[in-house]
């Protein structure tokens, strides 16, 4: 009977060894596969159809595990999602996003045992997405499937090899710094995701744990802490205005004084929006816009 194949996704090594030996000898599961970062996992996922991936909440390379989860809500063969974190604050947003587990690490054997339970519902009602038909090609004749634990040697050309091993060698170098190919925030709306260009973002406002993002036509509310949008968004010309408040520098038309020497900002678009520059920032922002 065909496996779940499992993808552990933390940047903790000994995370990732305590999850699999935590599910050696589960008889639907094969872990396939570790990774470090979203980047990483994506790639992976291109190239083997996994059923369950346990993700930590929490990835290096600037994109979360709840932002993972976003980019692959819109498949149609989605992977059980578990993600594995230190605490609570961040579970009823990983629900939202449709996970099938939160697990509090490390987990206590009887609450791994009810996840287990989870993935094993979840593998009855899972379709595998088939293996590239090269894979296919390269299984013994009357073979159904590859064995647990077997090599499979596939003919490269010559320029295959070169970019495998270009490919390769960038997935595994930890030391270079890695940025979303697109300049979009992945959002969910109403069950659905949208991608959100920079650009088209006015200003972020911070909720709770939570954050809005507003554009001229419309609010999302996200899953992303301000602080955490803060470090994405700064090279793309956002600034922290205040506490609560990080704004598109290129949507910003006005500074204003108001009494008592506080500060406010303007931006463009059809309704004007006025947001409060906190005074220990205000050094700061006109620095970057040259006053």
């Amino acid at each position: 009977m065909a496996k779940l194949k499992t993808l552990l996704l933390h940047p903790d090594p000994n995370v990732r060894r305590d999850l699999r030996r935590a599910l050696e000898g589960t008889s639907y599961l094969q872990v396939l596969g570790e990774s470090v970062s979203a980047f990483e996992a994506l790639e992976l996922l291109e190239a083997i159809p996994y059923g369950a991936l346990f993700l930590a909440v929490d990835l290096p390379g600037g994109v979360s595990g709840l932002e993972l989860a976003q980019m692959l809500s819109g498949r149609k063969n989605k992977p059980a999602l578990i993600f594995l974190a230190e605490g609570e604050a961040q579970a009823y947003a990983a629900f939202e996003l449709g996970a099938t587990d939160y697990l509090l690490w490390p987990a206590a054997d009887d609450r791994m045992q009810k996840t287990l339970q989870k993935l094993s519902a979840f593998k009855a009602r899972f379709r595998e997405v088939p293996m590239p038909d090269k894979w296919a090609e390269a299984a013994p004749p009357g073979a159904d499937s590859w064995a647990e634990g077997e090599t499979v040697s596939l003919p490269l050309e010559d320029d295959e090899q070169d970019h495998f091993l270009s490919a390769l060698k960038q997935a595994w170098d930890t030391k270079q710094h890695r940025t979303p190919e697109i300049e979009k925030l992945a959002v969910s709306q109403d069950g659905r995701m949208y991608l959100v260009p920079y650009n088209q973002i006015v200003f972020v406002e911070a909720y709770e744990d939570y954050s809005y993002v507003n554009t001229a036509a419309q609010k999302y509310l996200t899953s992303y802490r301000l602080k955490y949008l803060e470090e994405r968004l700064a090279p793309h010309r956002f600034f922290r205005v205040h506490r609560k408040y990080l704004v598109n520098l290129d949507m910003v038309t006005e500074i204003a004084s108001l009494p008592g020497s506080n500060f406010m900002l303007r931006t463009a678009g059809r309704t004007r929006i006025e947001l409060p520059i906190s005074r220990r920032r205000l050094a700061s922002l006109k620095q970057v816009l040259g006053f």
